[in-house]
């Protein structure tokens, strides 16, 4: 296993962050896994879930079975971890700017595209090699002007040639789930199956510019462009995992959760040996865009009627409002059809506010499809 250190730009004098990344198995092997945990800081499930990853990955190692390179950064976002205001953790939206810690990723489609036309040609793996090249050498070129801008591009330059990237994340009160893209869902729904997942949302381009979509658009955008001239595969596939709530920080789920992404890697090839046998889906993956936000039109104490994990027909109850001055109750009722795969972790709500999620089947969204 190869520890190593990565410095951000420190805001003011004194106050110096670093990444770490843990890097396990053979190098430059032909095939690189990346798996970071809590972008969002106060999102922990998958920091637990990277630990017991990387217990399982040293003894693997140790005994030879490791086909790829598996780096692992158990804390991708130290900046936010510490962002604490009276007991309450703020690890979503970085205090200076207001900005997601996973939007805004560098966008280097054009400037890749641009360089690596002159040199492709026919044969797709050394195309694969040369576009990988291009985006490192670009990620290389960017000097960044905040410490957020140097923690954004640390992760981008750790992951910018791998073969598949996993994004540990969770929702406030969730089921398991998970984001991908259409391209890369015959490759993701393995990965589904041993987690289980409730709900698995598809987009090519959710809006926001996030992380696992910094690395798929690249390629998508390249294979746009040039594709008809040139073999370009989809050099990269990126999956964002919904560890369910943030409350769901134990080791039961997250040996859970780490043995079925073991049995992915199995099944994939970056680890050798025996998959277990692929779980029953457990519910068919939907576009992103099919996705109904259920929103309140009023504020007040927000009562629950619906459990993350169940199925809703349209127009079923989610919720009570209850104002506690006038006693009025304004019931929220979903529009479409789907499972109601997260819901907030509020009880006292805003008007306006989005109080749950439902994975409905018929796209009717557009544009910016993710929460703030």
């Amino acid at each position: 296993m190869d520890h190593r250190i990565h410095d951000l730009l420190a805001p003011v004098p004194g106050t110096a962050r670093q990444i770490h990344s843990f890097h396990y198995g053979p190098q430059n092997a032909g095939g690189k896994v990346y798996i970071q945990a809590s972008l969002h800081a106060d999102e922990l499930p998958g920091m637990l879930v990277a630990y017991h990853l990387r217990q399982r990955l040293g003894e693997l190692e140790a005994a030879g079975k490791l086909n790829s390179e598996i780096v692992v950064v158990p804390i991708a976002n130290p900046a936010g971890l510490e962002q604490v205001l009276m007991d309450t953790p703020l690890g979503r939206y970085e205090l200076e700017s207001g900005q997601n810690f996973n939007r805004l990723f560098v966008d280097l489609s054009d400037e890749v595209a641009t360089e690596v036309e002159p040199l492709l040609g026919q044969d797709a793996t050394a195309n694969v090699q040369i576009i990988r090249q291009s985006l490192g050498a670009a990620l290389a070129r960017q000097v960044p002007a905040t410490q957020l801008q140097s923690q954004r591009l640390v992760l981008q330059r750790l992951a910018c040639d791998a073969d598949m990237v996993l994004d540990l994340h969770c929702d406030f009160e969730a089921v398991e789930h998970l984001y991908t893209t259409p391209e890369a869902w015959p490759k993701v729904e393995p990965l589904s199956r041993y987690l289980g997942c409730q709900a698995s949302l598809l987009a090519t381009d959710s809006g926001g510019q996030s992380f696992d979509e910094c690395f798929t658009l690249v390629w998508w955008h390249l294979q746009q462009r040039l594709g008809e001239r040139f073999a370009i595969p989809m050099g990269s596939f990126s999956v964002t995992l919904e560890l369910r709530g943030q409350g769901d920080v134990n080791h039961a789920l997250a040996t859970r959760d780490s043995l079925a992404i073991l049995n992915y890697l199995v099944q994939y090839g970056a680890i050798a040996g025996d998959a277990e046998p692929l779980p029953q889906a457990l519910y068919p993956a939907t576009p992103l865009a099919a996705v109904e936000p259920v929103a309140t039109a009023v504020g007040g104490l927000l009562v629950f009627c619906a459990l993350p994990g169940e199925y809703l027909e349209a127009h079923q109850l989610i919720a009570e409002i209850i104002d506690p001055v006038t006693c009025q109750v304004t019931p929220v009722f979903n529009q479409f059809a789907g499972l109601l795969y997260a819901r907030s972790l509020r009880r006292m709500a805003t008007a306006g506010m989005v109080i749950a999620h439902v994975a409905g089947r018929e796209a009717y969204r557009s544009g910016y499809l993710l929460s703030p």
